[in-house]
């Protein structure tokens, strides 16, 4: 059965592999990272800093396909690594990169350009399409919307067993909700309502917003009565608790994924991973598993349910306030052959630049 597997937790260990076993293997996945092509004996024989012959080199591969760790496509006598083999060399063969003074330069500079907007939505838009740019894959970013700071909140009739309420966030967002509300509610119950939030919220989140009316009801210390606590209630509820929109995703980048096809099998990989990315519920469920997580989420193809026909690689990391909570994740999805040593540290960096400014 299909589950997450963390970093760490590759089946297969490295004292099996001996140095020109590891090196070679290192050959096969190095060179299926850069073209997406498998690699043949006599290739490998010319490359590795030892003497071996291609007959030694096969029979090398050979003990390679037993540990499950590199494959013989059928159309070639090469090797290439199963999804089991790129854990393995991420895990515990690959030597992560650094993120250069350019690449710095350039993420703190795009990335803080959009927050000068105040704007938390444009500074998660920016920070996706930089990653997007930066890695050829598609940028993803998990938010939560509880997470929004509150400027502004209005209860308005609709008719008389419906209001509109209205929620104006610090950045300028604005989103509403129609509510039912009890048959003969007077107006003055949703004035009431009105007023009572907006002395409470400005520069909280919804969460803090919520959990401070929650107390301040149960305490008896809200001097409402039973119909207006019963419109904050719903209000409340509605903008906190809507299933499909607690959290926004932010996609960019899915023509990325089109570069670079080998075959008409990569096509057909890539138009089930744009079906994939409009599960948006789909998306939303695998990069909230990350949320539980202290640091980065590498999942290898089958690894998550939701990408396992398209064989994709997800590599996301949370991002996290000024009081140091995880407040969502952001990430790349792309094709298996990621090239992990780069895009790992740039993921990382990315979160923290993200979180460093919209924790200021």
């Amino acid at each position: 059965m299909s589950q997450d597997v963390p970093i760490g937790s590759t089946q297969v260990s490295l004292a099996q592999l001996n140095e020109r076993s590891r090196e070679i293997f290192r050959q096969i996945v190095e060179n299926y990272l850069a073209t997406g092509e498998p690699m043949g004996s006599r290739h490998i024989s010319r490359l590795i800093p030892m003497t071996l012959s291609p007959a030694s080199v096969r029979n090398v591969m050979s003990d390679l396909e037993q540990l499950g760790l590199v494959y013989a496509p059928h159309t070639s006598a090469g090797r290439r690594p199963t999804e089991l083999g790129l854990r393995f060399f991420v895990d515990a063969l690959m030597q992560i990169g650094d993120v250069t003074e350019q690449e710095r330069r350039a993420i703190e500079s795009q990335v803080a350009a959009a927050g000068s907007a105040k704007s938390v939505e444009s500074v998660l838009t920016e920070a996706s399409s930089l990653l997007s740019g930066l890695t050829r894959s598609a940028g993803v970013v998990l938010a939560a919307k509880v997470n929004t700071r509150l400027k502004h909140i209005e209860f308005v009739r609709l008719d008389p067993e419906r209001a509109l309420a209205v929620l104006v966030a610090e950045d300028g967002q604005v989103e509403n909700r129609i509510l039912a509300i009890p048959a003969g509610l007077p107006t003055a119950s949703l004035t009431e309502a009105s007023n009572f939030l907006n002395s409470r919220i400005r520069g909280k989140t919804l969460a803090d917003t919520k959990a401070d009316i929650d107390r301040a009801m149960e305490s008896g210390k809200a001097e409402l009565d039973e119909l207006t606590q019963k419109v904050i209630s719903a209000g409340l509820a509605s903008w906190s608790g809507g299933e499909n929109d607690a959290r926004q995703l932010i996609v960019r980048g899915h023509a990325n994924l089109l570069d670079d096809l080998k075959a008409l099998e990569d096509l057909e990989r890539v138009r089930l991973l744009f079906d994939d990315l409009e599960t948006k519920r789909g998306v939303a469920d695998i990069l909230g598993r990350a949320e539980q997580a202290d640091g980065m989420r590498i999942f290898i193809g089958s690894e998550n349910n939701l990408f396992s026909l398209s064989g994709s690689s997800t590599i996301i990391s949370p991002y996290r306030d000024a009081a140091g909570r995880i407040v969502g994740v952001i990430g790349v999805i792309g094709p298996t052959r990621l090239n992990y040593a780069r895009v790992i540290p740039m993921v990382d960096y990315t979160a923290k630049v993200v979180g460093k400014l919209l924790g200021t």
